[in-house]
């Protein structure tokens, strides 16, 4: 997964980027309620980042990406996934 060029966030603790089993994510309970796996910390607050894909998870079932804040349970930054081909 690949967070482009012009991806910024504002500062925060314990950010974590997910993959979310949900089409536009828009609110905390959005995600509270889905699927969604986690790709890990969040590596830099701008700039582009490359996130390994477990092998066994199939990007079409999670239609979403979120910033996650970790500490507070709360949803930072929803983006819908674009699929390229």
């Amino acid at each position: 997964m690949f967070l482009e060029a012009d991806f910024e966030v504002g500062a925060g603790p314990d950010f974590h980027v997910y993959l979310v089993a949900k089409e536009e994510v828009r609110e905390t309970a959005d995600v509270e309620a889905a699927n969604f796996i986690d790709l890990g910390r969040l590596r830099a607050f701008k700039g582009s980042q490359n996130y390994a894909v477990p092998e066994n998870v199939n990007l079409a079932d999670y239609p979403s990406v979120v910033i996650w804040c970790m500490k507070f349970a709360v949803l930072i930054s929803p983006a819908d996934l674009e699929f390229e081909g």
